[in-house]
């Protein structure tokens, strides 16, 4: 059995180190049409060898113990497309700590640092992607189970549902659209029935 990591033994510098420099945040879910820190310029980026995912419960921002929901994740496989925010040198290390604590609150994810594709070329951005050894990772759940939990789903940050819609209509509105997204909020919209 994985041993649990703790805030205490794992904080935001473990993430790699910017030395200094300019640093790129590559964001797939709530950090699109909510990212929270300043950022020089954002860019549409493809990171190929990590896929999109509600593989990740929540029970607290998206959903309850009682009634989890669900929210993103980048899993292993295929490619994603999103935005690469460039932060300056000078904020880099206070974004850090401001995504670390809004991100690694249960420890679901690890920082890494990648390469991504934008227009001009490519760049390494710093992203969160799912620890498969944590609870809260979902594994490869059934489309009918994805969309129970995401209808149900409902935290102190609102309906897991308006988080759905909130991605896709940002990645719509970036050029940047996500087939199954719209498939899967296709599904939670018939699931919930005439409104």
């Amino acid at each position: 059995m994985a041993t649990q990591r703790t805030k205490k033994s794992i904080g935001y510098k473990h993430c790699p180190p910017a030395d200094g420099r300019d640093t790129w945040i590559f964001a797939y879910g709530s950090l699109l049409w909510n990212p929270g820190f300043p950022f020089e310029e954002a860019h549409p980026a493809l990171l190929k060898g990590y896929h999109r995912a509600f593989c990740v419960y929540s029970t607290r921002y998206r959903g309850t113990p009682e009634k989890p929901g669900l929210v993103l994740g980048l899993d292993r496989g295929g490619a994603c497309r999103g935005i690469a925010y460039r932060i300056a040198a000078a904020n880099v290390e206070q974004v850090m700590k401001y995504l670390w604590d809004r991100e690694m609150l249960n420890l679901t994810y690890t920082c890494k640092e990648l390469m991504a594709v934008l227009a001009s070329g490519a760049v390494q951005v710093r992203t969160f992607v799912i620890d498969r050894t944590q609870p809260q990772y979902t594994g490869k759940l059934s489309l009918a189970r994805i969309v129970e939990l995401i209808s149900q789903g409902h935290g102190n940050r609102g309906a897991c549902r308006a988080y759905l819609e909130n991605t896709v209509r940002h990645l719509d509105g970036l050029g940047i659209p996500d087939r199954r997204l719209h498939v899967l909020l296709a599904a939670v919209r018939a699931h919930a029935g005439p409104q």
